[in-house]
């Protein structure tokens, strides 16, 4: 049988080099084990030293902690290759052997701790930080447009629903399309084609004017922004070494939160700034929460221009046998960091890395006679049935189980987090109604005639009025409704309206000029000789109800919540481990669910409100860490992006649960979040720890 490995060398050139052959690392010359790669400092003829060491004399160079007895770090990472080496003889001295992958995954551990950790690592961090601040924002985005989007578009309360689980849909689709792409296509080429996406359908999102192109842009949008997390976690975590993998991807969650935090912030500072917008005619109209939704696009913008940057994860090029750029961007890797840290006289000494040969292979035919459509159609189906081989991959023998356990997990985490995302904000908005409510005015049996009503009328209800020869003019009525009241030689002019209705009045002789009262206005009505001049046509924004600051300031808190638990998770996730910080926060967020029995009134909806999202953000960031190390490199963004799709799944179904029970009853979604916390967490302490493990 064929060894499916193949060495593929790259023969570096020799000038300054001399004639020196460096020993790969492994066992020696001869051995079984013996990597592409080579020692820190090769053995170097006097002639072929370095200009920038040119002079000294190196016995007399000291490392400063030898004198107190601290190893050399280069010293500690030798050991630990050594430990790793004595790991795999022993286990073939026990027959248990160790596969080509495992060689292949600690060779490029190897490799990465010569790079180093440095300016390359944190400047990738930044830009793939950005789009994944990009796709927090994106969660917030029709959250805060939808008060004033619905007047602005006059939205039924079924279009509303849908444009708030519309993005949800398409980030499921897109985490599903992207996550199988990037293992076949490459993680960069995916993340700047998604991120790309979703800019364009953003920004045309902002011009749209009827409600059908804008659902269909927000969904186009939210298919580019669902590719991020799946490619950005699998695309980072391939530049890190095993001791700064749980730490370093735990620091990147925090973007999540700062996109949370800047879709507050910009909402509160530019929607309620209405003379922001402009209009051209009654046909277009550009309100202040379409700017809004403009600057929301700005850190996808910013990290699509990063990503023009930065090169192909070389883990991803290796599993694809494209050995000389993984060498060329290894190097490029190993340079940037050691010259950042004063050191440029560092040479890359890697000769040769073991590559797999490809099991999946194009299938082009027609190449000389077909046309280019049906190459490219022949390119395409070949593709899309290499993802769905991958996917199916998942629920092989040997990963049947950890895609079960991982499902579940991330399921019951995402059910529980989004359905009381959804439940904390319309709870208080309830609170308010309420509270609302319970200052109404009701006024029985009134007999109004000859009478100039020029000041607004709010929260009022009216039963069995007679209203005679009254004028109505320039006012804003405002949750006002009548019942069994006559209207008779009534004039209304310049007439602002929101929730006021007519139900079952008798209207005669009366003229309506220049207001925004319809036929959905009037229920059960009696019209008689009633007159409609100049209709304003279409919905109007209503320039004091749609900006309530305490949903702006709800979602900031939140969102500025989960920092401690970032903070907190990032500095232990690799000292108590990924499966005890999946399971106690999980079971911590659970018990913390109680409490919401105790909430009532708006203040202790927001206080639980933080305490759950900053117990909760620890459960998060170990999910994710733990799936970026539970797969192959070969299936790791397709796992992570089935498994991302079922989380938004889970987004749609919790929101349209939770939200049905807001004015009903409270039991329910607490004891759906708690059982759902409760289960995915007991089933995390199940999983296999894996922070001593190596990226497949």
């Amino acid at each position: 049988m064929d060894d499916p490995y193949q060495n593929n060398v790259y023969q570096q050139g020799n000038e300054g080099m001399g004639d020196n052959t460096y020993p790969t690392y492994g066992q020696g010359e001869g051995g079984q084990d013996g990597y592409g790669y080579q020692t820190d400092y090769p053995p170097q003829d006097e002639d072929a030293a370095s200009d920038v060491t040119e002079g000294q004399d190196e016995e007399d160079q000291m490392y400063e902690g030898e004198y107190q007895g601290i190893p050399h770090p280069d010293e500690i990472k030798a050991a630990q290759r050594a430990a790793r080496a004595a790991a795999r003889e022993k286990a073939r001295a026990a027959a248990a052997g160790i596969s080509e992958e495992e060689e292949l995954a600690d060779q490029y551990e190897s490799i990465m701790e010569d790079c180093g950790h440095g300016r390359f690592q944190w400047t990738l961090f930044v830009v793939t930080g950005l789009a994944l601040m990009a796709d927090g924002v994106e969660c917030f985005v029709v959250g805060f447009v939808l008060p004033s989007a619905e007047k602005d578009m006059c939205l039924s309360n079924a279009n509303k629903g849908m444009l708030g689980l519309i993005v949800y849909l398409g980030m499921m689709v897109g985490a599903f399309l992207w996550g199988g792409l990037a293992d076949k296509v490459g993680r960069r080429q995916c993340l700047i084609i998604a991120l790309a996406i979703h800019c364009v359908f953003a920004f045309l999102s902002s011009f749209a004017q009827g409600y059908g192109f804008f659902l269909f842009f927000r969904l186009c949008s939210g298919i580019g922004i669902g590719g991020t997390v799946p490619i950005v976690y699998s695309y980072f975590s391939e530049f890190l070494t095993m001791d700064k993998r749980g730490e370093h991807l735990s620091w990147l969650c925090m973007f999540w939160m700062m996109g949370g935090l800047y879709a507050s912030f910009t909402a509160w500072g530019i929607i309620p700034h209405y003379g922001w917008g402009f209009s051209m005619g009654s046909e277009f109209q550009f309100h202040s929460w379409r700017v809004f939704v403009l600057a929301c696009a700005l850190p996808g913008i910013a990290s699509l221009v990063g990503l023009i940057f930065m090169p192909e994860s070389p883990r991803f090029l290796l599993e694809n046998a494209k050995h000389d750029e993984a060498w060329m961007i290894l190097k490029q890797v190993h340079d940037t960091n050691w010259r950042a840290k004063g050191e440029p006289e560092r040479v890359f000494t890697v000769s040769q890395i073991k590559t797999p040969k490809q099991e999946d292979e194009f299938i082009e035919i027609q190449s000389s006679t077909g046309t280019a459509f049906q190459r490219w159609m022949v390119r395409t189906m070949t593709l899309a049935k290499q993802v769905l081989q991958n996917v199916l991959s998942l629920v092989s023998p040997s990963l049947r189980l950890t895609s079960l356990f991982m499902a579940i997990i991330w399921f019951t985490m995402a059910f529980s987090y989004y359905g009381l995302s959804v439940w904390f904000p319309d709870m208080i908005k309830y609170l308010q109604y309420e509270e609302y409510e319970s200052k109404v005015k009701l006024f029985h049996r009134e007999r109004v005639e000859h009478f100039h009503f020029n000041f607004s009328l709010e929260n009022q209800v009216h039963k069995e009025g007679e209203y005679i020869n009254d004028k109505f003019t320039n006012i804003e009525i405002k949750s006002v409704k009548f019942e069994d009241s006559l209207f008779e030689n009534c004039y209304f002019e310049d007439i602002r309206s929101t929730q006021t209705f007519f139900e079952n009045c008798t209207i005669k002789d009366t003229i309506f000029y220049n207001t925004d009262l319809w036929e959905e206005k009037f229920i059960d009505c009696r019209l008689e000789n009633t007159t409609f001049l100049h209709p304003k046509k279409g919905c109007h924004l209503n320039f004091q109800q749609e900006n309530d600051i305490l949903i702006y300031l709800v979602s900031f808190l939140g969102s500025l919540a989960v920092l401690p638990g970032n903070i907190v998770s990032a500095l232990f996730m690799d000292k108590i481990g990924r499966i005890q910080m999946i399971g106690g926060s999980m079971l911590i967020s659970a018990g913390c669910t109680f409490f919401l029995f105790l909430s009532f009134s708006q203040a202790a909806i927001i206080a639980w409100q933080c305490l759950f999202c900053g117990t909760s953000v620890a459960a998060w960031n170990g999910i994710e860490v733990v799936t970026v190390e539970l797969y192959p490199t070969s299936k790791r963004a397709t796992a992570f992006g089935v498994l991302n799709a079922l989380c938004k799944l889970a987004a749609i179904l919790s929101s349209s649960i939770f939200a049905s029970f807001v004015g009903i009853t409270k039991i329910i979604p607490i004891l759906m979040s708690f059982s759902a916390l409760v289960c995915g967490g007991l089933l995390a302490l199940k999983l296999p720890e894996t922070r001593e493990k190596l990226l497949m």
